[in-house]
């Protein structure tokens, strides 16, 4: 497949679609993205499964397990069992969140924001690099979706981010959902929080849909992955790709998950945005260059 579009776009491995992509391995996508921690265990059958699929798509590992925000140190099993599945699977990219999830060695069903501060933002550095020596390659960084912060924050987020990045000399996976959807819970622009960001330092981009819940007084937006990818997110992914070129991108779909051609069918909005802007994109590179 030379569709230079067709390859910079993948969509989610999730449990309803794995026969499906074993059945048919011909290319229907460029990359599948697992969540890391589903594929742990060597004998498991979703492991062998996914031995198989690895054989005819790339795929790319992310995580949700690290808390790398959290006070614990990173949990030495976690890790042991993600550096055996890289090695054994030898993924594209290997991603985790700017998040945390324990405390004490207790996990929580959820990922957590993190206060922006010097001593977090310590906390960070320090995890990442210990996982990329543990690895022998570039961590991802994910940025969250949020709603609440802490009144302890000395920076903003995209601070933080780019800080974090520049520190450890990390990856970034940019989700444009989630900035979407922590504008509006945080009431701050987007295009700001765009331009504080490295394009270079930019990996993947993930893109999700995301639910509206009333409350009494106001209303939060949610970043459930459980809906197709919105108008206003589209519009930043158009924006991103057409200043800084296309960039290997996901669509995240994890619950009330559709049939496989309705995932499909939106990686294919992905790819003719990519094909409507490379000619545009080539020459930006050339005019940086």
């Amino acid at each position: 497949m030379n569709d230079y579009a067709f390859q910079q776009v993948g969509v989610g491995l999730r449990a309803p679609h794995l026969d499906l992509f074993t059945q048919f391995p011909q290319p229907q996508v460029g990359w599948l993205e697992i969540h890391s921690e589903n594929f742990f265990l060597p004998d498991s059958p979703a492991r062998q499964t996914l031995n198989t699929i690895a054989t005819s798509f790339p795929i790319s590992c992310h995580g949700i397990g690290l808390s790398l925000g959290s006070a614990d140190p990173i949990n030495a099993e976690h890790l042991a069992q993600l550096k055996a599945l890289v090695d054994d699977i030898q993924p594209i990219a290997v991603s985790d969140h700017l998040s945390w999830s324990s405390v004490n060695g207790q996990y929580f069903n959820d990922l957590l924001p993190v206060p922006y501060t010097d001593e977090a933002l310590a906390v960070v550095c320090r995890k990442i690099q210990q996982v990329q020596d543990t690895l022998g390659r570039q961590l991802l960084l994910e940025n969250p979706s949020s709603y609440l912060s802490f009144r302890q924050s000395t920076m903003t987020e995209w601070d933080f981010l780019s800080e974090v990045q520049r520190t450890t000399g990390c990856g970034l996976l940019l989700d444009l959902n989630n900035i979407y959807v922590s504008s509006f819970n945080h009431d701050f622009d987007c295009q700001t929080y765009l331009d504080a960001i490295d394009p270079a330092a930019v990996k993947e981009i993930h893109l999700a849909g995301f639910i509206v819940r009333q409350l009494e007084e106001n209303e939060i937006w949610i970043d459930t992955h459980s809906r197709p990818v919105s108008e206003p997110v589209w519009q930043l992914y158009r924006d991103w790709v057409s200043r800084h070129g296309p960039v290997p991108t996901l669509i995240e779909w994890d619950l009330d998950i559709p049939p496989l051609p309705e995932l499909l069918a939106e990686a294919e909005k992905a790819r003719q945005i990519l094909r409507s802007i490379q000619p545009e994109a080539s020459h930006h590179v050339r005019q940086q260059a």
